[in-house]
């Protein structure tokens, strides 16, 4: 159990850090965006990220 969440922890290090190595100024950019943002629209990215990561994972599983 540890292992697999380890992994999972990795590959996500992996996928978060291709961005900022690939095209760091367009990753600039788009973080001021979302610093422009209010709460609630973070909140709700957020909400819709974790939705799609639990559908992923139930399709997948």
């Amino acid at each position: 159990m540890l292992e697999t969440l380890l992994l999972a922890v990795g590959l996500m290090l992996i996928l978060e850090g291709l961005m900022p190595m690939i095209a760091p100024s367009r990753w600039r950019s788009l973080f001021e965006q979302l610093l422009k943002l209010e709460e609630g629209q973070i909140r709700f990215f957020g909400m819709f990220m974790v939705i799609a990561g639990l559908l992923l994972f139930w399709l997948v599983s």
